[in-house]
């Protein structure tokens, strides 16, 4: 049965080099974007709200380089909780990508093939993937979370984007990463929070409340301080 709660879900991946050889690219150009199944997960961001969209918790799912259990821990969860799940293009990438790899390490992702409601890609039940509701499901053109955050007030990329992400993994600097990761994924569920108002499911000072709240309690974060000074208040939160 599946809890009231929502699961905000992003993921950071470097090339799997056991399956994939990156292609060679001329200096200064970048590197084609693998496919799903060339990518491994290294972190698993999360941030979790309750059934009124109140925090429950933020964090990653991480075991150093032991995907599997990461994989399995994030699996177990879910399984358990059965939240609504709410991404940035995770029907396009996160959630292939963690099904790949599953896949890969034989670990179990009951949760995702039972019932059609985490994978049926028009409905809103069981997962929201904004990047689908605002491209109309691909019919306008691919967004950016970056840009459509900018647009509600927050600040989208700051100091690192995730063509990043390899050579900081490369280099151990994978707290970075993981505050990288969260920072998208707190900004997924503020974007989140604004559909929810421009859908008529919150009135403005529904919206006002809850977005406020969230605000207040991820504000004091150390992980987020690189986003943090970077919101416009006023505009986030409708403060007229």
């Amino acid at each position: 049965m599946r809890d009231t709660s929502y699961l905000v879900l992003d993921i950071e991946t470097v090339p799997d080099l056991e399956v994939y050889t990156p292609p060679e690219v001329p200096m200064g150009e970048e590197r084609p974007f693998a496919l799903p199944y060339a990518h491994r997960p290294i972190v698993i961001g999360l941030l979790w709200l309750d059934g009124g969209f109140g925090f429950k918790r933020l964090g990653v799912v991480a075991h150093d380089d032991d995907e599997s259990a990461m994989l399995a821990d994030f699996s177990q969860f879910v399984e358990q909780n059965r939240p609504n799940i709410i991404t940035w293009n995770g029907r396009g990438f996160d959630l292939p990508v963690i099904a790949l790899r599953c896949l890969r390490h034989g670990v179990p992702l009951r949760w995702y093939y039972q019932g059609r409601g985490y994978r049926y890609r028009y409905s809103a039940e069981g997962h929201i993937d904004l990047c689908d509701v605002f491209s109309e499901h691909g019919a306008s053109r691919h967004l950016k979370l970056n840009a459509v955050a900018r647009l509600i007030g927050l600040p989208g990329k700051i100091g690192v984007d995730g063509s990043q992400v390899e050579g900081l993994y490369r280099t151990g600097q994978i707290e970075k990463i993981r505050n990288y990761c969260l920072s998208d994924v707190v900004q997924t569920a503020f974007v989140y929070l604004r559909y929810r108002l421009l859908a008529g499911q919150f009135s403005e000072a529904d919206y006002r409340r809850v977005a406020t709240a969230l605000f207040e309690k991820l504000a004091p974060d150390p992980r987020l301080a690189p986003i943090i000074p970077g919101i416009d208040r006023t505009r986030l939160l409708l403060e007229r």
